[in-house]
């Protein structure tokens, strides 16, 4: 694995501590961690979800990727309509509470080329990338006894317990080339933060080769020290960090700004439209340099809109000093 290095570009804030900075652009992380024919996941769970790396992904023109998540919604909507993906393994897709996803739809039914599809449920992808992450040859599970699964899905097979209890259903080790992460905070040297709703994040990043975590804000070392519980991935299973501020937009961030409901609403009548689609991937994604122009484009007012109204500071622990 290509850990503890850091992608070149980044520099280093005055922590008072000797540390390796992994901090670098997502024009830099991307062009040096994603690859063509890449198995990449973005994970995050309804919120945490990086819509900017996918869509430096798209603006750097990657090709033949397998793209990996637990729930797929607009970014690999977007992705796939670009272009960048000739396989999705996931375990359930849509636009949530507005409806589907044309482009991958169109790819899907006919339109050239086709997508290849690998689903499994929800508990299955978890399994898979838990045993990426472990190194197991496979995970069991008892969930697929009632559902068609099996049937459409190969990889799924049932085995029985080595402990004669019976029949379970096995799936393979999920191990992605790239697993990127949205954060609310990092240090520079990647270790990584995150509160509020998780999915499979940390699960994702341990299965896979490289690791891009990108970030509202960079701390010192000392504000990670300080609270060590909400650390979900240590710097060393990290290759890069990227400060991107909004960089899950139209996702959410706890704390830091809501979901943008209506991105989620105008999506619908424009993934319908193959015109609409590409129009709309040629102004926000294609034409702008990245996402500070992006959200120069979206408006101040725009923004503004989803900041949260008031602060809710969690609180305060004392771990202790042991002399």
């Amino acid at each position: 694995m290509s850990r503890g290095r850091a992608v070149a570009g980044g520099g280093v804030p005055d922590t008072g501590r000797v540390t390796t900075s992994k901090l670098a652009s997502m024009a830099d992380a991307v062009r040096e961690l994603v690859r063509d024919g890449d198995t990449v996941a973005i994970e995050g769970f309804t919120h945490l979800i990086s819509f900017a790396a996918g869509h430096e992904i798209i603006r750097q023109g990657r090709r033949d990727l397998t793209l990996a998540r637990m729930t797929p919604d607009l970014i690999y909507d977007q992705m796939v309509a670009a272009g960048v993906a000739r396989k999705l393994i996931f375990s359930w897709l849509g636009n949530p509470g507005v409806g589907g996803l044309g482009a991958i739809r169109r790819r899907v039914e006919g339109d050239p080329p086709r997508l290849e599809l690998e689903e499994y449920s929800h508990f299955g992808m978890v399994a898979r990338y838990t045993a990426g992450a472990a190194k197991l040859p496979f995970f069991p599970i008892r969930s697929y006894f009632e559902t068609d699964l099996p049937k459409a899905n190969p990889l799924i097979r049932p085995i029985e317990s080595p402990y004669g209890d019976g029949v379970v259903y096995a799936v393979p080790p999920l191990r992605p080339d790239v697993t990127i992460v949205h954060a609310q905070r990092a240090s520079a040297g990647g270790d990584t933060q995150v509160w509020g709703l998780l999915g499979c994040q940390k699960e994702a990043a341990f299965a896979a080769e490289r690791v891009i975590v990108v970030v509202e804000e960079v701390v010192d070392e000392a504000v990670v020290r300080a609270d060590p519980n909400r650390t979900i991935l240590p710097g060393l299973i990290v290759d890069a960090v990227v400060v991107e501020p909004w960089g899950a937009h139209p996702s959410y961030v706890q704390g830091a700004y809501d979901r943008d409901n209506r991105f989620y609403l105008d999506w619908d009548p424009i993934s319908r439209d193959e015109d609409a689609t590409q129009a709309w991937l040629r102004e926000w994604v294609l034409g702008v340099s990245g996402r500070a122009e992006y959200l120069d484009k979206l408006g101040a007012e725009r923004l503004a809109s989803l900041r949260p109204s008031a602060a809710a500071p969690s609180g305060s622990v004392d771990y202790g000093e042991y002399r």
